[in-house]
């Protein structure tokens, strides 16, 4: 089973960037590359390869599953595990964001502490 190592984290909001860096980086040992927005992340995603994908949902202009659904149609990350965050987990939104192909959506406010720890229990879920 090949590690996770590498997330493409796309978030809007600075402050939430800074938990999640730390959160990820720091705590969990993955490389990160953090995208501001949805046109962001499809510009500069390409040659990265991430093993996962972190969207948040609710962004200006292209909100997460927009961006997802766009990235979707490049090759590289046709089949790359997608995780959401959002603060509407409401059942009717969870299942919207699995029908796109999320292997999970966390919730906000996330636990920093043991997201790298979920993030890697998702990962052998995912892939074992």
């Amino acid at each position: 089973m090949k590690p996770l190592k590498r997330i493409l984290y796309i978030e809007d909001e600075i402050d939430i960037q800074t938990v999640m860096r730390m959160s990820l980086e720091r705590l969990g040992g993955f490389e990160l590359l953090v995208c501001n927005n949805g046109i962001d992340a499809v510009a500069k995603a390409p040659g990265f390869a991430p093993d996962l994908m972190l969207v948040d949902v609710m962004m200006p202009g292209m909100d997460g599953p927009t961006t997802v659904t766009t990235l979707r149609t490049m090759e590289e990350f046709a089949t790359t595990p997608v995780v959401f965050i959002t603060a509407k987990v409401q059942p009717h939104e969870v299942a919207r964001l699995r029908e796109l192909g999320a292997i999970d959506v966390i919730s906000k406010p996330f636990d920093a502490m043991t997201l790298p720890q979920h993030l890697q229990s998702l990962w052998r879920l995912h892939t074992g």
